[in-house]
């Protein structure tokens, strides 16, 4: 018995009636399903105000219940960067792989088609494991499947599948970068930090390529890989803090425990992600589709707030600018973080092209997390 199945077979013992979204495998073979059923927008607008059963406070349910639609979101674009970029196997089936992509983004690290691989993998199982415990406790699991319709890459080795992330039209937010390498600069205090890659923060840039058009330069196929790099560390590092400010809220401490021990994994993802994005190679690329450019620079020719081997949180004020300083997470500000999370995703493109229900939904979803209260 290798060690998948002796996984599953430990959550199946312990939650038997939900084998059917237990499986990664199924998981993934159901276009990335999460749940029994189908649940709708209109079912899931009464789930925040229905009574929690099993020793969840509503509360509870609810935070849970965004933090696997957060894992949802998050399996489906991982999965797309596994399918050209990562190992294709029994854990993580689904695409061919893309040798030229997959060559590109490995300038950054040789192992990077291993590391695609384990954070999709680990993705799924959050999202899965949410949906199985929320179930398990009578509460409303989450399923996104009717949003499943924006266009998948036409290049070799994607799925042509219905998705619900975009990663052809990004606009990504580098301030991550320079906030954990500054000691007196946290956006729990309103602070607002510059961003590591000025032009990859304006403008909408593709993460993978759309078509094998987009392979055939090398110079702009080694920007997409870049871009894709520090995407990665971006969508890790909103883990890395939603789940500790998320912790703040809850009341059950099975409910606690899971976070806690899910949210580290996010952060140990954003650790290894901006390692990596430091060895970009600097270079300047037009899209030959868009016409927008993206530089890449050195990040080392400016000091310490861009230093690309500092890859520890360096110590900055937390709490009080009087204490001293101290190496944390940050932002882990409590009030309105899922709504933030929610707002961080969509301004980053990742939605582009979905419909007013999604949003809607989504908006539900977070604004239900965000009026859970510890003890409540």
């Amino acid at each position: 018995m290798n060690e998948v199945e002796t996984r599953e077979d430990n959550l199946e013992d312990r939650v038997k009636p939900l084998k059917s979204f237990l499986s990664r495998r199924s998981f993934l073979g159901k276009s990335l399903a999460v749940g029994a059923g189908t649940i709708g927008a209109g079912l899931l607008a009464n789930a925040p105000t229905a009574r929690a059963s099993g020793g969840l406070t509503r509360g509870d349910a609810d935070i849970l219940r965004f933090l696997a639609a957060a894992e949802i979101i998050e399996a489906d674009l991982w999965q797309q960067y596994n399918e050209l970029g990562g190992i294709q196997d029994s854990e993580v089936p689904g695409g061919t792989g893309n040798p030229a992509y997959t060559a590109a983004v490995e300038v950054l690290d040789g192992d990077m088609d291993q590391y695609i691989h384990d954070n999709t993998d680990d993705e799924i199982t959050h999202a899965a494991f949410l949906n199985a415990y929320l179930a398990s406790k009578g509460g409303e699991p989450v399923n996104l499947d009717q949003f499943r319709t924006l266009p998948s890459s036409q290049a070799t080795g994607a799925q042509n599948i219905g998705r619900l992330t975009n990663l052809m039209q990004l606009t990504v937010d580098t301030s991550f970068w320079t906030r954990y390498r500054s000691d007196s600069l946290n956006p729990d205090f309103g602070d607002t930090l510059p961003q590591a890659i000025p032009t990859l923060a304006v403008g909408e840039h593709t993460a993978i390529p759309r078509t094998d058009a987009d392979t055939t330069d090398p110079n702009f196929l080694q920007a997409i890989a870049n871009t894709a790099g520090f995407h990665f560390a971006f969508i890790e590092q909103g883990g890395t803090s939603l789940y500790p400010s998320l912790a703040q809220r809850v009341t059950q401490d099975e409910a606690l425990r899971i976070l806690l021990s899910i949210g580290p994994t996010e952060t140990m993802h954003f650790q290894t992600w901006q390692d990596k994005a430091g060895n970009a190679p600097p270079l300047t690329a037009v899209d030959p589709v868009t016409g927008v450019s993206v530089t890449f620079p050195d990040l080392n020719a400016d000091g310490e707030i861009l230093q690309t081997n500092l890859i520890m949180p360096e110590p900055t004020i937390f709490l009080s600018r009087t204490f001293p300083i101290v190496s944390i997470i940050r932002p882990t500000e409590t009030k309105g973080a899922a709504m933030a999370a929610l707002n961080a995703l969509t301004a980053d493109g990742l939605f582009i092209g979905q419909t007013p229900a999604f949003f809607a939904l989504l908006t539900q979803l977070a604004q239900a997390a965000d009026h859970a209260r510890h003890g409540g």
